[in-house]
């Protein structure tokens, strides 16, 4: 850390956090493209793999630009430890697999994505672990789940699509009481706008690959948490395992955090004035953003998070034909499943994030064949407004038949 004695601000730590210079006093951190380490001697080869003395034995274990980025996260994050994974969803596998074992219960928000949805569904019962699914903004659902001992916790919030807000401090309170760790899946709100550790989880999950480096370039994951389970529970999985970050990876994402201030701003910014003017157009069922007065949950997302974030989910009249119009008219706005990118992007969850967690599942959380998730990048936003406003007068006639 920068040598200063006053606490820094979270810009100052996404450009200085976790710097370590080489002895070649270099300014922009170094990628260390290398595999492996060597020693000076056998001795120390030995005390390194017994764990009495610190250096890096492989890249797959730990390498000095993660260490970078790794520091740099726990510096924003207020995290003790953290460890990066190859993508989110690794992050998100590794953070319940390496805790949980055969006879263990998870309570989990039914508003995950899709891939976590399926680990909680499908996966953690090859294993001989039972799951209870809950509506994340229900706690009479969580009191009444977590009445009996529990394992691990898993939610999101906002929750992708639909961007549902759930109350983490009360969640947390719940879960501690039935013996559970909390894991939260922070990807939409970022660390920036919504730190769930001073909120009373115990891990936090990112795809890096999202807005950390926000430019579609590469993939990443990470898991932060307190340091003792960081090191005696995850580490030895992460370590066996091996679903290790790229180095490459590691340090495209170092480089995107320097600007990650500046751009969640102004990504914020634009989807707050998206959202308003898609309240306003006739096509539009309903428009979601956590900060809008018309949001179910807007007094909870105004106190857990300080802005609404990059998302815009709106839902169309006239389903899945006037939503796939409304696409396919876009001029500037992309199709594509990505999100937090400087590109704004948008997806159909119908048919591709949520297609294979099934109809029944999609309609008990409201997503719709009309529903639209919009990732709100760093364009102008008077021409982001054009572009959506000349796509919803192509889905304009099939809206109105369906009203």
């Amino acid at each position: 850390m920068p040598r200063t004695d006053r606490p820094l601000r979270p810009a100052t730590l996404l450009v200085r956090g976790g710097l370590h210079r080489s002895n070649h006093a270099e300014t922009a951190e170094v990628p260390f493209l290398t595999s492996g380490f060597v020693y000076d001697d056998a001795e120390q080869a030995e005390a390194t793999f017994a764990n009495r003395i610190a250096h890096y034995q492989y890249s797959r274990f730990g390498n000095p630009t993660l260490t970078m980025l790794e520091e740099r996260l726990c510096a924003l994050e207020g995290a003790e430890a953290c460890r990066l994974t190859a993508t989110g969803m690794a992050a998100v596998h590794a953070a319940l697999l390496c805790h949980l074992k055969a006879g263990d219960h998870v309570v989990a928000s039914r508003a995950l994505f899709g891939s976590c949805h399926w680990i909680v569904a499908n996966l953690l019962g090859r294993y001989g672990i039972t799951h209870q699914f809950v509506d994340g903004p229900d706690l009479e659902q969580w009191r009444q789940a977590l009445s009996r001992p529990t394992a691990m916790v898993l939610l999101e919030t906002p929750s992708n699509p639909m961007l549902d807000v759930i109350d983490l401090p009360a969640v947390a309170r719940l879960a501690h009481a039935a013996g559970a760790l909390v894991v939260v899946d922070n990807v939409f709100a970022t660390p920036l706008l919504q730190r769930p550790l001073a909120l009373g989880a115990d891990i936090v999950t990112y795809s890096c690959t999202k807005h950390m480096d926000g430019q579609g370039r590469v993939l990443g994951g990470a898991i932060l948490s307190n340091r003792a389970w960081v090191e005696e529970v995850l580490q030895p999985f992460l370590r066996n395992t091996g679903p290790s970050m790229a180095v490459f990876n590691a340090w495209v994402i170092l480089k995107g955090l320097e600007t990650l201030p500046l751009r969640i701003d102004r990504m914020c910014r634009n989807a707050a004035a998206i959202a308003d003017f898609l309240s306003e157009r006739a096509e539009v069922a309903r428009v979601l953003y956590p900060h809008r007065p018309d949001h179910p949950q807007q007094a909870l997302a105004l106190r857990q998070m300080s802005a609404g974030g990059t998302i815009v989910t709106m839902e169309l009249h006239g389903g899945k034909e006037a939503a796939f119009r409304f696409m396919n008219a876009l001029r500037l706005i992309d199709i594509s499943n990505n999100l937090g990118d400087a590109k704004s992007m948008v997806t159909h969850p119908a048919t591709t994030t949520h297609l294979r967690i099934g109809a029944e599942e999609r309609a008990r959380l409201g997503i719709t064949d009309g529903v639209v998730r919009l990732s709100v990048g760093l364009e102008d936003v008077a021409d982001l407004i054009e572009d959506l406003a000349q796509a919803l007068d192509a889905a304009s006639p099939l809206a109105r038949a369906a009203e």
